[in-house]
């Protein structure tokens, strides 16, 4: 393959994200219909496949990142990228039980732009099927009935922890009138860089890589998903409705101590100062849920103001060069070297 099209700049992310859908999802199906009545048909609906009257759809599935990097990091391994495919969806399995749960205890009533599961179905099909899928995630794996899956499983059940710790840190952080960046950092690396972390490796493992190559890649990971995450963050406060499928000012109606607000916090000065005060009072008013666009979008302002927005900027692309650097220590095709940078270029451009 001539250099060239070996760059980041000539690869196709598009259709790295749609392989990894391709791929992922008639096994990801599958395993779904595995679920007893009714959880098949609530998780079809959150998954996109139905509508909320169990009319076949076509919603909007998420980004599909995990997936991808779930097959290249096979790729990066020597394997085919189909040697990722139960990884890619044992991955998907956690991930969607952690939004299932995660939309019901922060209220999100939107998700991909529909209806969350619990607004639709009820509380306890949210958790129900949460749970059905986090086991499902061990079931697709430990079913391989290899070395290597066992390795994989112990790989994705010690990142499903790490993300449960980092969700109860999240909420806890919601009820403190301050938060540090560095304890902000950790809660985001449990809860978001943890499972890009396995993503990013499980296909290696799968495909009969080492330790240390799959370490390479949980570390490539781990700090992408710190970079999707600062990005997330950003999207929170200031990202269009249309494109996030979100409220606007969604982080601050539930009160997250998300980067731009603790590093906002931290900064000192007067708009530091306002936004404190505010926040503090906010903690403590009975008339929260009734606050008017103006009022969240005072607040985002002085976070701007205060240079929390810029600040988490910068913090994602730290970590993205972080995440690159983490791939020199594995020895993989250049083609391969290229995808995996350019989705990880893509992480923190994207827009939703």
């Amino acid at each position: 393959m001539p250099p060239a099209e070996t760059s980041a700049e000539a690869v196709d992310v598009t259709a790295l994200l749609e392989r990894g859908r391709t791929l992922s999802t008639p096994v990801l199906r599958a395993a779904v219909d595995r679920l007893a009545p009714p959880m098949d048909t609530v998780a079809a609906y959150h998954f996109g496949w139905i509508d909320a009257l169990g009319n076949p759809a076509d919603g909007d599935g998420g980004k599909a990142v995990r997936p991808a990097l779930a097959l290249l990091s096979a790729e990066a391994a020597g394997a085919p990228p189909e040697t990722g495919v139960p990884g890619a969806v044992a991955v998907e399995l956690v991930h969607n039980f952690s939004l299932l749960h995660d939309d019901l205890m922060d209220g999100d009533e939107q998700r991909r732009h529909r209806d969350t599961v619990w607004k639709v179905h009820g509380p306890a099909q949210a958790i129900l099927v949460g749970d059905a899928l986090f086991a499902l995630a061990g079931e697709v794996l430990l079913e391989l009935g290899t070395v290597e899956a066992g390795r994989a499983t112990r790989r994705l059940t010690r990142a499903s922890r790490a993300l449960i710790d980092g969700q109860a840190q999240d909420i806890s952080y919601e009820h403190r009138e301050r938060v540090t960046v560095e304890e902000c950092l950790e809660m985001e690396g449990n809860k978001t860089g943890a499972l890009l972390a396995c993503a990013s490796s499980i296909g290696a493992v799968l495909g009969g890589a080492d330790d240390r190559t799959a370490d390479s890649l949980e570390r490539f990971g781990h700090h992408l998903g710190l970079a999707f995450q600062a990005i997330d963050d950003v999207l929170g406060i200031w990202g269009d409705p249309e494109a996030t499928g979100k409220q606007t000012w969604s982080d601050l109606r539930q009160r997250k101590k998300s980067l731009p607000v603790v590093a906002a916090l931290a900064a000192g000065g007067s708009a530091s100062e306002e936004l404190g005060e505010l926040l503090a009072a906010d903690a403590k008013s009975n008339d929260f849920d009734s606050f008017s666009e103006t009022e969240f979008a005072v607040r985002a302002a002085l976070i701007e103001a205060a240079g929390g927005r810029e600040w988490t900027n910068q913090e994602a692309r730290r970590q993205h060069t972080v995440a690159i650097e983490a791939l020199n220590s594995v020895d993989m095709p250049e083609r391969v070297r290229a995808q995996l940078t350019a989705l990880a270029d893509f992480v923190v451009v994207r827009k939703r």
